[in-house]
C-alpha cells in the first residue's frame, strides 16, 4: 500500500525557511517525499510515519505550522 501524502500550512517568507523546513524533514526515519511551496506555504510530505510526528517535526523550525490532512 502506499504511503499517504500530508498536507501541512507552514508559514514560511522565504528561501531560508524553506531550507529550515527541508533540514528537519531530511532528520525523519524512512523513505520520504517532501514537496515546499512557498508562494501557497504550503509542504507535502508522503510517509509511513504518522502525521502528528511529522507536525511536531516541523514544530522544530520554529514556523507557525498546522495539520490541514491527508492529499
Amino acid at each position: 500500500m502506499a504511503n499517504p501524502k500530508y498536507e501541512f500550512t507552514v508559514e514560511m517568507t522565504c528561501g531560508g525557511c524553506v531550507g529550515a523546513v527541508e533540514r528537519v524533514l531530511k532528520r525523519l526515519e524512512g523513505e520520504n517525499d517532501v514537496e515546499i511551496n512557498l508562494d501557497a506555504k504550503k509542504v507535502y510530505v508522503t510517509t509511513a510515519l504518522p502525521s502528528e510526528y511529522v507536525l511536531e517535526t516541523l514544530k522544530k523550525t520554529g514556523k507557525a505550522t498546522t495539520f490541514v490532512g491527508v492529499c
